[in-house]
């Protein structure tokens, strides 16, 4: 006779953030699907500038009021953030297709390197739009 046991069988533990130590490519791969998702919310946010730019002075000069408020200069400040660094992150994943970078030092410097051009994009940008007076 076989010695097989009868009950059901304890399942095979699936890797977890408990099992996993946290690194750069980690956490960069999690952004690009955050700011992905954000874009979309920002797609949003352009749809509703044309429709009330569509909709007359009257609208669009609400809708300039909405975003130039403090609230609005943030989320606007947090789209600029999400484009800059999916833009990044997807010629980074560009690269990776083709083959280059895939080795560990050059992944985390990547990452780096993403991380930096977002931060001196988005604060160009916003600096650019103060000294013109856009903000």
């Amino acid at each position: 006779m076989t010695d097989a046991p009868t009950g059901l069988r304890e399942r095979p533990k699936s890797p977890h953030l408990t099992v996993w130590r946290w690194h750069i490519t980690m956490l960069t791969s999690i952004l690009h699907r955050a700011t992905g998702a954000a874009l979309y919310g920002g797609a949003l946010i352009v749809a509703g500038w044309a429709i009330a730019l569509a909709s007359g002075p009257e609208a669009y000069g609400q809708y300039k009021a909405l975003l130039g408020s403090p609230l609005g200069k943030l989320v606007m400040f947090g789209m600029t953030v999400a484009v800059f660094y999916h833009l990044a992150n997807g010629v980074r994943h560009i690269v990776w297709d083709a083959g280059h970078g895939l080795d560990l030092r050059s992944a985390n410097a990547s990452s780096i390197a993403v991380f930096a051009f977002t931060a001196a994009a988005t604060l160009a940008i916003w600096l650019i739009a103060g000294m013109t007076g856009a903000l």
